[in-house]
């Protein structure tokens, strides 16, 4: 995929004078960014205060924004803008840097400081601006690295024991003049340790081993708004720990997960657009999450988890979804699963060739929810020990049931009467779907971005 320029939002014009100037090609980190631009991104968070707005000028830049232990202040923000900004973490490969090991195959050794195995499982290259990841994804289904002698053109593979990266060319091709870029930073933009009252807008992240945003440790009322992941090695998004983050205006496309938060975090999220994962599209091991104006074009291995396994005994993850349509577009059909300690509550919601597992310590709560057919017709399958809660649905199931009871159209009453709920929902195929239920697409239209 070839990134010029994305936006889903006019974006404001840079004012002369107004706070903190970023020029990558003008630019000076000798100064102070106000009089004049500095340079690098890193020198303005580093000059930025409470109450100051970063402007980026709208360009590529090859670096990423870390933010480690800043803080703004309640009514007085730290603000990043990017103006339309590309972050990109990538690096052409050369000959200075590969050194050519017989035929048309290159190394390179020590890449990373400390390559690990999380790295490898991340790791791809770009080639010609279509991106290489080997059939391999961090976290979905992955085959073994390739012998370096199985190596076919535009390939690559890792020696762990060497600690290096081979890449094959076709035959006779040129390392410099065969445009090939490797991943050379972990994310594009990081909070790291410590944080609180920032607020990030109108900035794509790209091409960088792991995450496009990637967010850790004791991050306070962190705003994100009008973002763009694409192919990043793993997440378009990702809060760990006990961050807590709100996310306005959100583009995931070609990424390893779509998004995936973890730990204790809390996100809110709303104006959602993903497509192309490959491991997950929705990813939920934290604490508390919501999810409002979506749409989910799902290709990933797996379309939804949501998982509380791993808080304490009796904790849970629970997930608020109101006007999302998740539709299966991949080649194999996929489901909802809600794990242990997972709590699932959507409300008017759209999923279009899409199964539903609920197991056990799982609970779900559909009301004014559309389960139709697509690529696929849907299929539920509840585990003893969960709870399943419905009111005003309509379901256009392949199959239903609770452990070993199964459940047709006809005897649908027996399943509300299992479940205590689903009254006045219906199972039946309907041409003309109620008004009332499901998601509104109509008014999702605006979040298919557009490329220039």
């Amino acid at each position: 995929m070839k990134l010029l320029c994305f936006g889903i939002v006019l974006l404001p014009l840079l004012l002369p004078g107004a706070g903190i100037r970023v020029d990558p090609e003008k630019g000076d980190d000798g100064g102070d960014g106000v009089s004049s631009p500095v340079k690098s991104i890193a020198r303005a968070i580093r000059l930025a205060g409470p109450g100051d707005t970063i402007h980026l000028k709208p360009a590529t830049y090859y670096e990423s924004a870390v933010f480690i232990e800043k803080h703004g202040e309640p009514d007085k923000p730290i603000i990043l803008d990017g103006h339309g900004a590309v972050l990109d973490g990538s690096e052409p490969v050369t000959t200075e840097e590969w050194e050519k090991v017989g035929g048309d195959v290159y190394r390179r050794t020590r890449l990373y400081p400390a390559t690990d195995d999380a790295i490898v499982g991340r790791w791809f290259l770009l080639w010609d601006g279509g991106m290489i990841r080997m059939n391999r994804c961090s976290k979905g289904p992955s085959e073994p690295l390739k012998k370096v002698g199985d190596l076919q053109p535009k390939e690559w593979t890792y020696v762990k024991e060497e600690d290096a990266f081979y890449l094959r060319l076709s035959p006779g091709q040129d390392l410099d003049q065969a445009n090939i870029r490797y991943p050379a930073r972990s994310s594009s933009v990081i909070f790291a340790k410590a944080g609180s009252n920032i607020t990030v807008r109108n900035l794509t992240g790209t091409h960088p081993y792991n995450d496009g945003f990637n967010i850790h440790g004791a991050q306070r009322n962190l705003v994100f708004e009008n973002i763009t992941a694409i192919e990043c090695g793993d997440d378009g998004f990702s809060a760990h720990e006990d961050a807590t983050c709100r996310i306005d205006g959100f583009t995931s496309i070609g990424n390893a997960t779509g998004l995936c938060d973890t730990g204790t975090s809390q996100t809110h999220y709303q104006n959602v657009f993903i497509r192309e994962c490959h491991g997950f599209d929705l990813y939920f091991i934290g604490l508390e999450h919501s999810l409002e104006n979506a749409v989910i074009e799902s290709s990933a291995a797996k379309t939804f988890w949501l998982d509380g396994n791993h808080l304490e005994e009796g904790g849970h993850c629970r997930l608020r979804m109101r006007n999302v349509l998740i539709r299966r577009v991949g080649e194999a059909a996929q489901e909802l699963r809600i794990g242990r300690g997972g709590s699932l509550h959507a409300i008017r919601c759209t999923f279009e060739g899409v199964n539903v597992m609920v197991t056990p310590s799982g609970a779900v709560d559909f009301r004014s929810c559309l389960f139709r057919r697509g690529k696929f017709q849907p299929e539920a399958l509840v585990f003893p020990n969960s709870i399943w809660r419905g009111a005003g649905n309509l379901y256009d199931f392949k199959s239903l049931r609770i452990a070993q009871t199964f459940y047709q159209p006809e005897t649908f009453a027996d399943f509300q009467k299992a479940t205590a709920s689903e009254f006045d929902s219906s199972w039946q195929v309907l041409e003309d779907i109620p008004l009332k239920i499901g998601a509104d697409e109509a008014s999702l239209q605006f979040l298919k971005p557009e490329f220039k």
